[in-house]
């Protein structure tokens, strides 16, 4: 019994590994960041190869398969998060606020950020919109910014695959 509870943490272990390796390898390619996308397509591969041949010469043993399905869940968590933290990339934040566009704009200009204004036209009649692409990690900073003056501002992120010259913070 003890070496079946060893071997389920065991493929419970690598398969997490696996799996966040996966999920960042992933995040890696769309973001194309090849090196990076290619040691983690190798390294969860050669763990995958392991886990598999250990489950499979076990084949109906429910700690190992529990262990397995455990360790994907948790893995996906695991490198979301991982993802979330690294904050590789870019951001391009659309802001639509009707009243206080101009003190949004002013402010984010002030703070070093490039920002675009849009004239537009919403549900109410005549917006701005307001472009500032920022890398990842400033995102957060900007949408505390934004909310602090404007707590009804409608925000919209989109992630930035390629960017060509501009300023940036």
């Amino acid at each position: 019994m003890d070496d079946l509870l060893i071997s389920a943490i065991f493929i419970f272990i690598m398969r997490m590994v696996d799996v966040t390796f996966a999920t960042l390898r992933v995040f890696m390619m769309v973001r194309g960041k090849k090196v990076l996308a290619w040691v983690f397509g190798f390294t969860q591969a050669l763990i995958y190869v392991v886990i598999i041949s250990s489950l499979l010469a076990n084949f109906g043993d429910w700690y190992r398969i529990l262990g397995y399905a455990l360790g994907f869940a948790t893995g996906l968590v695991i490198g979301m998060w991982i993802e979330n933290r690294l904050a590789i990339g870019y951001t391009n934040l659309q802001i639509v606020s009707p009243q206080r566009f101009l003190e949004i704009a002013q402010t984010l200009r002030e703070d070093g950020y490039a920002v675009t204004e849009i004239a537009g036209l919403g549900k109410d009649g005549a917006v701005e919109i307001i472009h500032c692409s920022v890398l990842r990690r400033d995102e957060p900073g900007l949408y505390t910014r934004v909310q602090e003056i404007d707590p009804s501002a409608f925000m919209i992120a989109k992630s930035v695959y390629r960017v060509q010259h501009g300023f940036w913070h």
